[in-house]
């Protein structure tokens, strides 16, 4: 088994996303590495395509917000420090890869619940995560009850 030294964990923060973190935490602590999570809120332009004039700062902000409670209440449950703690504005694949690369992470630890289409397998953020990696990455199977 390889030494992992440092963990990052991706979440939605959803209820399906403790599974995800449980097993994370179980490698972290059994490798003694440091474990760091993510949350990527992608920019509401992005779902609008930036056709439509608008200025969604104050709902962006208010997501943020929303985002960081979520996070501090999730991250508690498996001792991740608040300097550990990592929201990013953007698309989940590419934030992913740089703080990845950035904290010279070992192992991404992600969610995968992907049922139809091309991301079959995965689920199209696994799988972006996955083709685009330096390092090792674990897609979690959830939401299959």
């Amino acid at each position: 088994m390889s030494n992992y030294q440092t963990i990052l964990l991706a979440t939605d923060l959803s209820d399906e996303g403790e599974q995800v973190a449980a097993k994370a935490s179980t490698i972290a602590s059994a490798e003694n590495a440091v474990l760091h999570m993510i949350h990527v809120i992608e920019p509401l332009s992005f779902a609008y395509g930036g056709d439509i004039p608008m200025d969604f700062s104050g709902i962006q902000d208010e997501i943020q917000k929303q985002a960081e409670a979520q996070m501090a209440e999730f991250a508690s449950q498996y001792a991740v420090a608040a300097d550990n703690q990592h929201i990013i504005i953007g698309r989940a694949e590419n934030e992913i890869h740089s703080l990845a690369e950035e904290l010279n992470a070992d192992l991404v630890v992600l969610g995968s619940h992907g049922r139809h289409g091309i991301a079959l397998l995965l689920g199209s953020t696994a799988n972006g995560v996955l083709h685009g990696a330096t390092c090792d990455v674990l897609a979690v199977r959830v939401g299959d009850k």
